[in-house]
């Protein structure tokens, strides 16, 4: 379960959100300048609301009212980015290792075997970020999300950066990541049919305001 009460002043930009979600894949959909990746950076804890607050499977991690936030890297939340921020000088295996390294995870290798296997990256284990490509690096960026062991995983648009046939390669491994990684989803895009085939439940955003909340039924036609 995922709720979220909160404003935030950006300037001129004013963002104010409320929804409750208990669905596997909660997107966030809107035109740029939406808000989106404002709302997502509140659930990851990069940013922090000027009133509001967030739970998340009962876990307060905002309160402004109670003085409560939880930093960023005690939230248990992934974040997977438009551009994957793999570690250049590192190969796949390293990477894929790096945030249950640095959260001090016990090493599960049945886990990591399960996850190189959902995400068919087995073949790239040796090979550095600059011999991957953008489909591959965003599968990859995935993996080490989910070995840190996540509560929930945040997707800014990560198909943004990608061409049409990468898109196409790259959005099975989401619709599995959606029915059998077992970790709630919160998918940025503006993209109608990204949503259509991912989303389980939309939250409408339009110039910082929820306008809807349900289905592909609140979303506009493709």
């Amino acid at each position: 379960m995922l709720r979220v009460d909160v404003s935030k002043q950006l300037g001129e930009f004013s963002l104010q959100a409320t929804f409750a979600s208990e669905g596997r894949v909660t997107g966030l959909f809107g035109a740029s300048g939406a808000g989106k990746t404002s709302l997502i950076n509140m659930i990851a804890g990069l940013l922090r609301p000027d009133r509001g607050t967030i739970a998340v499977d009962g876990e307060t991690l905002d309160d402004t009212t109670a003085g409560r936030h939880v930093p960023a890297h005690r939230r248990r939340i992934g974040y997977v980015f438009q551009d994957a921020r793999l570690f250049p000088h590192l190969d796949v295996r390293q990477n894929l290792d790096y945030g249950r390294r640095m959260n001090r995870l016990a090493d599960n290798p049945a886990q990591r075997a399960r996850i190189i296997d959902l995400l068919d990256i087995g073949s790239l284990l040796d090979r550095r970020p600059g011999q991957l490509s953008g489909g591959e690096r965003q599968r990859v960026a995935l993996g080490r999300a989910l070995l840190a062991s996540p509560r929930l995983l945040l997707l800014d648009e990560p198909l943004g950066s990608l061409d049409d046939e990468r898109k196409v390669e790259i959005l099975p491994y989401l619709v599995r990541l959606r029915d059998e990684a077992g970790v709630p989803m919160v998918y940025v895009s503006h993209d109608v049919e990204e949503m259509r085939q991912l989303a389980t439940s939309i939250v409408m955003l339009r110039r910082g305001r929820v306008i809807d909340f349900g289905g592909a039924e609140v979303l506009p036609a493709a």
